[in-house]
């Protein structure tokens, strides 16, 4: 059993209600709601409903900026220099079309284990870019050498897209050593940080990240729809994305019919932006903030480290790196008819997902007791040894995997 310690950040459980029913061990897909969402919610209907079309010149218009603000601190950024976009595909889209690839820097760089959403957005749109896009292969599935990586980086590459933490495997890039070294062979580095931000410490400014993206979706409990985009000011206003829209112009308003951009973080604005979403999206950001991201690492350190222990007891093949630093907040281990049994596990409300290839995930966040771990791989063990497994096979081959 693990060993339980005080923990202050249990005084935080009370703003999520999801946690007074269910073992939520799945933040790193979903991370629970707030409390406070629904009268966020509320309040978005009740302006639309009193104020009616007033509601954008009464504080609707600048929402993007203002709600990434929110965010700045949790990536030790500076005040407007963050902008909220309905996916991190759209905002990686957004960097890409930024990008001038008619010269002799005609190339961008990938990993094999970079989520596949925004993989898809890049080889599509690099055709149409006349790019060429070098996927770094890995060795293990697990991690990305980083010798190869850096080999990949010449001067013929324009921009690197890479992950912060790997999605499937947690294993975390060394983002500082990738900046320096893209910068100094002339190259710019846009990082997907969806699955760092809210569960390890993030600093724009100590790696010199050039973009870098994000979601409120998964460690930041903010909820679908909402997902964020910091630009450096070095390249914030030299640089003029082709994925646009009226937000981004200088002076909206005036229905100008030629691109006039915006000086400021604007700039990197599309169209019309989902408001409902914004309303659902500061609660969780303003929690994670007050119970500190220092705090927060040291307890999923802790955390994951037991659950690799399990695993190991048990013999099931870990799909996570074993040293902390190297570790994100998820660990994911194989369990035999891996599948089903997460299947089982949903079914007494203990909420965890799996991954082809990486087998059961589970995320503790700073919400999460001790105990519950205890109950997950508990029951994972009577699972087994009581067949029960079998009872969920039909489940399994139709469950929607998130």
């Amino acid at each position: 059993m693990i060993d339980t310690v005080a923990d202050e950040l249990l005084a935080f459980r009370e703003e999520f209600p999801i946690l007074e029913r269910t073992n939520y061990l799945v933040s790193n897909s979903l991370g629970a709601m707030p409390r406070a969402v629904p009268d966020q919610l509320a309040e978005y209907s009740r302006e639309w409903a009193e104020r009616g079309v007033r509601a954008w010149a009464q504080g609707w218009w600048d929402m993007p900026v203002r709600v990434g603000d929110t965010i700045a601190p949790l990536i030790g950024a500076d005040a407007r220099s963050v902008s909220m976009q309905p996916s991190v595909s759209i905002a990686q889209s957004i960097v890409l079309s930024a990008m001038d690839f008619t010269g002799e820097r005609d190339t961008i760089v990938m990993t094999e284990l970079d989520f596949p959403s925004v993989r898809y957005a890049y080889e599509q749109l690099a055709r149409r870019f006349g790019a060429r896009v070098v996927v770094v292969p890995s060795d293990d599935g697990l991690s990305i050498d980083q010798n190869r990586l850096m080999d990949a980086i010449d001067e013929r590459v324009r921009l690197v897209s890479v992950s912060h933490v790997l999605f499937k495997s947690a294993f975390i890039m060394d983002a500082d050593a990738i900046c320096a070294h893209a910068h100094s062979v002339g190259a710019l580095v846009s990082l997907d940080a969806y699955h760092s931000v809210g569960v390890i410490p993030v600093d724009v400014k100590r790696s010199g990240v050039d973009f870098l993206t994000g979601g409120v979706l998964k460690w930041l409990c903010g909820g679908p729809g909402a997902a964020f985009l910091y630009v450096s000011p070095e390249v914030r206003t030299t640089l003029a994305p082709a994925l646009t829209g009226w937000q981004a112009h200088a002076h909206p308003f005036a229905f100008e019919q030629d691109m006039d951009y915006a000086g400021g973080i604007e700039r990197w604005l599309t169209g019309t932006p989902a408001i409902p979403a914004l309303f659902a999206a500061v609660a969780g950001p303003r929690i994670v903030l007050n119970a500190g991201i220092d705090a927060i690492r040291a307890k999923s350190v802790r955390q994951t480290e037991w659950l690799i222990a399990a695993a190991d007891a048990r013999g099931y093949r870990v799909h996570a790196p074993r040293e902390s630093g190297q570790r994100g907040g998820t660990v994911a281990f194989d369990v035999p008819h891996g599948r089903e049994v997460a299947q089982f596990l949903l079914s007494r409300d203990i909420i965890v997902d799996y991954r082809v290839g990486a087998g059961i995930r589970v995320g503790p966040h700073f919400y999460t007791r001790d105990e519950e771990l205890d109950t997950c791989i508990g029951a994972i063990d009577e699972c087994l040894a009581n067949g029960d497994w079998r009872r969920f096979s039909e489940a399994a081959s139709s469950a929607v995997v998130t």
